[in-house]
């Protein structure tokens, strides 16, 4: 039986693949790099793909691959959004097109993009680099999407899915779908962990997107209502869309500019019970994902790949 590496050797193997990968003469893009790395985050993709390879006894180099190649993808469509959003942070520290400057920016991402394809070229698997070119597509197809659908007004649930799939659930799938393949799993583990993925990944974002309106500030460490600024609509919204409330569709269609609008908004998503009906959503995508992973046995792995969905149904930052 394989030897279970403990997860924070795990973390520091994809910390040093990650940081080697990111290696340049360049200062700025050193610099951002460094960010990259010491900035952390959540981890969740690398996570996935470690735990992957554990439910299937693949080898850790496998997922070190894996979780690195999407990494990079997933900073270099931060990098890209923050431009495009013209957002000040990232994660509690300046944007880096604030700080560097717009070409900067884009070029590092552009550099990263460069490093996924040296990955790629490395494990040499064919079906790996279209899982990647795939996923790559549906980061871009779901953030233009979301910009046209704030655009035109054409907001529903189909394109919300859409969205939050391209965005968030297309990397989740990637991290644990990119070992399976480069482990040569047969099709039947492979699409039970894609369909735990791509749910998973879906309840992910509908938290985020609950979190961002109804969440508490101080626990987040930002203001509430930052996408209906943008011009967002999700889940609750599309809810309160459902009902027919006017004033609602006009606080998304100013972008909430005008005085008190973040407070109405929760205000109506509250006394039309939208947010219990989006916590119960997200409930049903957290269900859905555990249940895909029943054709595994039970294993430390499969356990906590199942607390990690579970955990979306209280998740407060």
């Amino acid at each position: 039986m394989m030897a279970i590496v403990p997860f924070k050797e795990k973390i520091s193997l994809f910390e040093k693949r990650l940081g080697s990968e990111l290696e340049s003469s360049v200062e700025f893009i050193e610099a951002i790099a460094d960010d990259l790395i010491s900035a952390g985050g959540k981890r969740l993709r690398p996570k996935l793909a470690f735990l992957a390879a554990d439910l299937l006894s693949a080898n850790d180099n496998l997922a070190v691959d894996v979780a690195v190649a999407v990494e990079l993808l997933h900073s270099a469509s931060l990098l890209h959004d923050d431009l495009i959003d013209d957002a000040d942070t990232r994660r509690g520290r300046e944007a880096a097109f604030k700080r560097y400057g717009n070409i900067v920016s884009v070029m590092s991402g552009d550099f990263m993009l460069a490093k996924v394809l040296g990955i790629l070229a490395q494990t040499n698997n064919a079906e790996f680099t279209q899982l990647m070119s795939q996923t790559a597509s549906q980061i871009c197809e779901a953030e233009v999407l979301q910009f046209q659908a704030a655009s035109l007004e054409t907001y529903s649930f189909d394109i919300y899915n859409q969205i939050i799939e391209g965005k968030t659930a297309a990397l989740f799938v990637a991290a644990i779908k990119g070992v399976a393949i480069l482990a040569n799993l047969g099709f039947k583990e492979r699409h039970a962990l894609e369909e735990f993925a791509w749910a998973y990944g879906r309840a992910f974002q509908m938290r985020d997107d609950y979190l961002d309106l109804l969440g508490d500030a101080e626990t987040l460490g930002k203001p509430v209502g930052g996408d209906l600024r943008e011009g967002k609509a999700t889940f609750a919204i599309l809810k309160l869309f459902e009902l027919d409330v006017y004033e609602a569709r006009e606080i998304v269609k100013r972008h909430a500019s005008a005085n008190n609008d973040i407070s109405k908004m929760i205000e109506l998503i509250k006394e039309y019970k939208a947010d219990d009906l989006a916590r119960a959503q997200i409930t049903y995508e957290v269900e859905k994902a555990i249940s895909a992973l029943s054709i595994f046995p039970d294993s430390e792995a499969k356990k906590e790949l199942i607390e990690l969905a579970r955990a979306e149904s209280k998740r407060v930052n």
